[in-house]
């Protein structure tokens, strides 16, 4: 792994490969997700991922089972215990739509063939999915990964509808909803409505619809691989990344339109009057100074970052001084004209608190 100070390795998002699938495999409702394994790595991710749904008021417990791999295990091979606890989770009830079954460090150190175990004919699909993160993969490895997993129970033939799929949200962050929402808003002033959250809070069923959307928009250009390969299987053309900034949004909606044969002009007429009235919304911290800078010492910041809080300064005339009111550049970019308005709010409560010193 990286040790470069940047806000990719340093924040929840890089680390461990096996928690990055995680985060995208718990959101299939009706599967069981199996970690091949000492008990440790699934006590790390249950603990992890609980308490994140916790703080985000999901009540939601993560289907998760390992195979808790003893010494002997490791020394003569833990292929029998993926086989009792396959056995384990199709024996539950109410039984899985769905297994998937992901490797950690020590199994790939050992050798196990998790592929052959999990190719088995059963009544239900068992898939594998590569998250040993010791070969250099990272928390982005197993996100896409865990995508490509997913997406393998998905099959071509589903009739194409004026409709979008986001791919690849990211579950652990904060304001995930609201980003939805905003693309969804964003994609209603064209038409275009939402078809399957991928992955996010959906059943193994309703993996029939991802091939029905006639555009993807993938949550960051790290994604782009899984969007080529979605592709390559479905045909579906893609936005490679979710806007950001007052004039990304407007190109969003463009290049969306562009791909989908929509006459996008209405729209980005809209969307700027309202990105016009949201800005006045903010004339009382019009002028002010202001200082940006990363949210923590050893952190740099993020280029689209400071690109929107840039744009954003020069929309509201602030001026960037030394002795300004200390803001920190956000991470990730917010989302959208929504995510820009819940920044500005942040923004204010800040240049108020330095008003009163």
């Amino acid at each position: 792994m990286s040790s470069n100070p940047s806000p990719s390795n340093s924040s929840r998002f890089e680390g461990c490969t096996l928690t990055g699938a995680l985060s995208v495999l718990t959101e299939v409702r009706d599967a069981v997700c199996i970690i091949h394994g000492p008990a440790g790595c699934a006590h790390h991710n249950f603990s992890l991922l609980h308490a994140t749904l916790l703080s985000n008021d999901r009540l939601d417990v993560p289907h998760l089972l390992s195979t808790r791999l003893t010494e002997n295990d490791i020394i003569f091979g833990g292929e029998e215990a993926l086989e009792r606890t396959v056995a384990r989770a199709l024996s539950l009830s109410p039984a899985p739509a769905s297994v998937f079954v992901l490797s950690t460090c020590i199994v790939e150190t050992i050798g196990d063939d998790v592929a052959a175990v999990c190719a088995k004919a059963r009544r239900v699909p068992v898939v594998s999915v590569p998250t040993a993160g010791f070969l250099g993969g990272v928390f982005e490895t197993g996100v896409r990964n865990a995508l490509s997993a997913v997406a393998s129970l998905a099959r071509p033939g589903a009739d194409i509808t004026l409709s979008a799929n986001l791919i690849g949200e990211k579950n652990l962050e904060y304001g995930v909803d609201e980003n939805a929402a905003e693309i969804a808003r964003l994609l209603g002033r064209l038409g275009i409505g939402v078809n399957l959250r991928f992955v996010r809070g959906i059943g193994t069923p309703d993996l029939g619809r991802l091939g029905s959307a006639a555009l993807n928009v993938l949550r960051e250009p790290a994604l782009r691989p899984v969007g080529e390969e979605l592709r390559g299987r479905f045909g579906t053309p893609f936005v490679d990344s979710f806007p950001t900034g007052l004039a990304g949004t407007c190109r969003f909606l463009e290049e969306a339109g562009r791909i989908c044969g929509i006459d996008a002009s209405a729209a980005v007429e809209e969307e700027r009057a309202y990105q016009t009235a949201m800005l006045e919304g903010f004339a009382d911290i019009a002028g002010s100074k202001v200082c940006f800078q990363p949210a923590h010492p050893a952190l740099r910041a993020d280029p689209d970052a400071k690109a929107v809080c840039a744009e954003c300064a020069e929309a509201l005339d602030l001026t960037a001084v030394p002795d300004g009111a200390a803001i920190p550049f956000p991470y990730p970019a917010p989302v959208g004209t929504a995510g820009l308005r819940r920044m500005l709010h942040r923004w204010r409560t800040l240049i108020r608190e330095e008003r009163r010193r």
